[in-house]
């Protein structure tokens, strides 16, 4: 029986939880997730193809865990989920006091400031997790990737969900953003500060003549500010968020430099 059979197998039937062989299954794939070697979601030549499975294993590694004290020099923590270690073999650059699970795969040249990565999350090399920064449980984060201060990147745990939230290489996400519920933001995309992308959250092109209502996907080289619409209650016409696209980012840029470029030319602010 295949690693992917036996997860399936304890997930149809909890029972098979009490078995410790079946404990070691799950405990391989959180390693591997941990190595990178798996991923809850990964690129295809058609797209992305969420791995089901992975995520239940995730979702199972929690009621096999005990509570343990962890003592990282002066700090304490009392949880189920060990913390990763090993930074300096993995060149991963780590300020105090940021916080990765193990079960996150964290790349070679990612950059954590004081921040927080769940069990299950992919986070590519060259990317920045900014000061307070949250990368939730099995959120793909592409490569050179930027997660300004205080960005909220939602996880599928709590409470669980199909899919999860896909940042995609080269995209720069502003301070106080949120991204939540399996939206995807696409290649070389562009968040300005305080946008809030839910699964339902109207993404409205306002580039061309007419208005283009997209929802759960930011298209490639977007350039996104936080916007408003009027919408009717009962008790009245009342404005309700939404993100707008007002440009693209321009090809002749440097992608380190287009990011803050593309939202001086836009007027937007970091």
């Amino acid at each position: 029986m295949t690693l992917q059979e036996t997860i399936e197998n304890i997930w149809d039937n909890r029972e098979l939880l009490k078995n410790e062989d079946n404990h070691k299954s799950i405990r391989e794939v959180i390693r591997q997730l941990d190595l990178g070697e798996l991923r809850v979601a990964e690129p295809t030549e058609t797209g992305w193809k969420v791995n089901e499975w992975v995520k239940k294993a995730v979702v199972m590694y929690f009621p096999i865990q005990k509570m343990e004290t962890i003592e990282v020099g002066p700090f304490e923590f009392h949880d189920k989920m060990p913390l990763k270690r090993n930074y300096a073999e993995k060149g991963v650059r780590v300020v105090p006091p940021a916080v990765a699970r193990e079960g996150a795969y964290i790349a070679p040249g990612v950059i954590l400031m004081p921040s927080y990565v769940n069990i299950g999350a992919y986070v590519d090399s060259g990317t920045m997790v900014d000061t307070w920064a949250t990368v939730g449980s099995c959120a793909q984060i592409g490569k050179d990737v930027h997660l300004s201060g205080g960005v909220g990147i939602g996880g599928v745990l709590e409470p669980l969900q199909a899919a999860p939230v896909i940042i995609e290489d080269n995209v720069f996400v502003g301070s106080r953003c949120i991204v939540v519920e399996g939206v995807h933001v696409e290649k070389e995309a562009v968040l300005g500060a305080n946008v809030v992308l839910t699964a339902s959250t109207k993404i409205i092109d306002v580039t061309g003549e007419t208005p283009i209502e997209i929802k759960g996907r930011v298209p490639s080289r977007s350039v996104v500010i936080p916007g408003s619409y009027t919408k009717k209650f009962p008790a009245g016409e009342y404005q309700v968020p939404c993100a707008l696209i007002i440009g693209q980012r321009k090809e002749s840029t440097d992608k380190k430099t287009s990011l803050n470029d593309a939202l001086r030319e836009n007027n937007v602010s970091v």
